[in-house]
C-alpha cells in the first residue's frame, strides 16, 4: 500500500477527534472512546494487527493514562487545599498588591512561573498548576486554560531538566556517530554528548523570536476575545512589560542552552525571570499606565465558565503571611529539583520505586509501568498537600472538603484519558517491526503521516519540520516521545536534501515544544483542574491559531539559519 493511502488511513482517528470535538463540540468524553475505536478499525483492517495485540497496546495505553491522572489529581488537590486553608486567597491578595492589572498577572504566572515548572517537571505538570492560579485571581477559566497552555511551549524543549533532548533523541545515537566518523559536511559537534548540546542551542535560537513575538500576541489574543471591549489593542498595550519579561527571560534561557547544556535553560530562566519581572511589576517598570480587568462575571460569555468559579468584586484578604501562603508552591519547586537532578541520588531512589506490567497479555513487546512516587502527583503534589495541612494549621473538615472535591473532580477526565492515551499507544506500536504483528513491515501510523508531508513538502522541508513535531506532540501528550518517533525521519529528511542535520533535529525538538499547546492529553488535564471537562474541543479551537503561527515562524528561521549558517550544503 502506498504512503499516501497510509497516511490518510493513519489520520482517520485523528480527523475525526477533531470533526466531533472542534465541530460539533462533542466533549473528549464522547470524542476520544470513538477515536479510539476508529485507530482499532484502522489497525485491525490496515496494519493487519491482530486484535489481541492491539487490546494488549490498548491496556499499555491505560496504565499510562493513570499515571497522567495522578499528576492531575495531585494538581487538583493542591487547588483545593488552598481553597480551604485560606492560602489561595492570600496569594490573590499579594497578586493584587504587585499589581492590578491581568495582562501582568498573566506574564507573571502563565509565561514565567509555568516556564520555571515545566523546566522542573514537565509532563503536563505546568499548565494544570499555572491555570488555578489565574482562575483564582479572577481569569475566565477558559482564558486561563488557553494562555497556560500556549505559554507552555518554548519551556518545554528543555522540560522535566533537559529529558526531551537527553532521551528524546537517544534513537539517533547510532547515526550521529556514524556521521562524525564518515566526516559528514556540516557537523558542528564530535560526538552524541555534544550532538545533544549543539541541538539544544540550535532550539534555544529557534525558540527565540516566539519567546518575544508571543507574549505580545496572546495578551492581545485574549483581550479580543475575553476582554469587555474585545480590542486587540488592549493587550498590545502591555508591549513594553511584555518585552521586559521575555528579555528577562530569555538571557539567562539562552546563556545555559550554550554554555551548560540542555537540563537547565528553561528552569534557571523561569526562576531568574520570575524574579527580576515581580520586582519589577513592584516598582511599576514597563507596566501599562492604565490597569486590564476581565470585567464582571455578569457580563462574560457563558462558554468561558465550567463547574469551578473563583469569587469577585471583593477585596481579597490575607489571613496569612504570603510566605506562609506561597510555601506549598516553594515546597513544590524546591522538592522537583532535588528529585529530577542525577548526581543527588533522590531521582533513582524514587524511580526505583515501580509498578510494573511486563508481557501484556503474553507480548514482550507491550508493557508498561508507573512510577508511584517519581510522578509529580505524587512527589510532590500530594505530598505537599499533606503538608500544608499542618502548615496552614487547616481544621479536618476543611481538609476533608478539598479531598473530597479532589476525587470528584478526576471522574469526567479519566474517561478522556484512558482512550486518548489507548489510542496513541496503538499509533505508536502500529509499526513493530515484526511479521506477526505487522505482516507488511508498514511504518508506524504517525511515521506514514510524516513520510506523506514529506513528499509534499520536498525541498521546502525547513518550513515543516517544526510542524512534524508538533504533530508527533498532538498526537503522543510529550514532547520527549515526539522526539523518540520522529526525530529519526528527521535525521533523514536532512540526509536526503542535503541540509544541516543539528538544525533539522533542532525543529523536531521546537515543534515538539509548541505542539503541547494543541496536545489532547494536556487539554483534557486543565479542563479537569479548572472545571471544564466538556470543553476541549473549545480550547482547541483558540489554540490551533497560535500553533500556526508559531510553526510559521519557527519554519521561517529554520530556513533562514540552514542558508546562512550553512551555505556550502545548497
Amino acid at each position: 500500500m502506498s504512503v499516501g493511502y497510509l497516511a490518510i488511513f493513519s489520520a482517520l482517528p485523528i480527523v475525526l477527534a477533531l470533526i466531533l470535538m472542534v465541530g460539533l463540540r462533542w466533549p473528549a468524553t464522547r470524542a476520544m472512546p470513538l477515536a479510539w475505536l476508529a485507530a482499532v478499525i484502522s489497525g485491525m483492517i490496515f496494519w493487519e494487527m491482530p486484535m489481541r495485540y492491539i487490546a494488549a497496546l490498548s491496556i499499555q495505553g491505560v496504565i499510562t493514562a493513570t499515571g497522567i491522572l495522578i499528576i492531575v489529581f495531585g494538581a487538583i488537590l493542591i487547588l483545593m487545599t488552598l481553597r480551604d486553608s485560606g492560602g489561595m486567597e492570600t496569594i490573590q491578595s499579594g497578586m493584587q498588591d504587585i499589581s492590578p492589572d491581568m495582562r501582568v498577572q498573566a506574564i507573571i504566572i502563565g509565561y514565567l512561573f509555568t516556564a520555571f515548572i515545566e523546566g522542573a517537571a514537565g509532563f503536563g505538570t505546568p499548565a494544570a498548576l499555572a491555570a488555578p492560579l489565574l482562575l483564582a485571581l479572577g481569569f475566565p477559566p477558559l482564558a486561563a486554560a488557553i494562555i497556560c497552555l500556549t505559554f507552555n511551549t518554548f519551556p518545554v524543549t528543555f522540560g522535566a531538566v533537559g529529558t526531551p533532548v537527553i532521551l528524546g533523541l537517544t534513537y539517533l545515537q547510532d547515526l550521529v556517530e556514524a556521521a562524525v566518523y564518515g566526516q559528514a559536511a556540516g557537523l558542528n559537534f564530535t560526538d552524541y554528548e555534544s550532538f545533544g548540546m549543539v541541538v539544544g542551542q540550535w532550539s534555544s535560537l529557534l525558540h527565540l523570536p516566539m519567546i518575544v513575538i508571543l507574549p505580545v500576541f496572546m495578551l492581545g489574543f485574549i483581550t479580543r476575545y475575553f476582554g469587555p471591549s474585545r480590542s486587540w489593542a488592549e493587550g498590545f498595550a502591555a508591549w513594553k512589560f511584555c518585552l521586559f519579561a521575555a528579555a528577562s527571560f530569555s538571557l539567562p534561557y539562552l546563556l545555559f542552552a550554550w554554555l551548560v547544556g540542555p537540563e537547565f535553560p528553561s528552569l534557571i530562566g523561569g526562576l531568574v525571570g520570575l524574579g527580576i519581572v515581580v520586582w519589577g511589576a513592584k516598582n511599576k517598570i514597563a507596566v501599562p499606565r492604565d490597569v486590564f480587568t476581565f470585567g464582571s462575571q455578569k457580563n462574560w460569555d457563558p462558554e468561558w465558565s465550567g463547574t469551578v468559579t473563583a469569587s469577585e468584586g471583593c477585596r481579597f484578604k490575607a489571613s496569612m503571611s504570603q510566605f506562609k501562603a506561597w510555601s506549598p508552591y516553594m515546597l513544590i519547586g524546591l522538592i522537583l529539583v532535588l528529585t529530577r537532578i542525577d548526581e543527588l541520588g533522590l531521582k533513582a531512589l524514587l524511580a526505583s520505586v515501580t509498578l510494573s506490567f511486563s508481557n501484556i497479555l503474553g507480548y514482550e513487546e507491550v508493557s508498561g509501568s508507573i512510577a508511584i512516587l517519581y510522578l509529580p502527583g505524587t512527589i510532590p503534589f500530594i505530598l505537599v498537600a499533606v503538608l500544608t495541612i499542618f502548615i496552614h494549621q487547616m481544621k479536618a473538615e476543611q481538609v476533608k472538603n478539598a479531598w473530597k472535591d479532589a476525587m470528584v473532580r478526576i471522574k469526567n477526565p479519566a474517561i478522556a484519558l484512558f482512550f486518548a492515551v489507548a489510542l496513541v499507544s496503538i499509533f505508536r506500536g502500529s509499526g513493530i517491526q515484526d511479521e506477526l504483528l505487522n505482516p507488511n513491515m508498514y511504518p508506524s501510523m504517525p511515521l506514514s503521516m510524516a513520510e506523506a508531508i514529506a513528499v509534499i513538502a520536498g525541498q521546502s522541508w525547513p518550513m515543516f519540520a517544526g510542524f512534524i513535531g508538533g504533530l508527533g506532540s498532538f498526537i503522543t501528550g510529550s514532547n520527549t516521545v515526539s522526539n523518540l518517533l520522529f526525530a529519526e525521519f528527521q535525521w533523514g529528511m536532512a540526509s536526503q536534501l542535503d541540509l544541516p542535520h543539528q538544525i533539522i533535529v533542532a525543529a523536531q525538538a521546537v515543534g515538539g515544544g509548541f505542539g503541547n499547546m494543541v496536545c489532547i492529553h494536556n487539554i483534557v488535564a486543565v479542563c479537569a483542574v479548572l472545571g471544564l471537562s466538556g470543553k476541549e474541543g473549545l480550547i482547541l479551537r483558540k489554540t490551533f491559531w497560535p500553533f500556526v503561527l508559531y510553526g510559521l515562524v519557527t519554519g521561517v528561521v529554520v530556513s533562514l539559519m540552514s542558508f546562512v549558517f550553512f551555505p556550502h550544503l545548497y
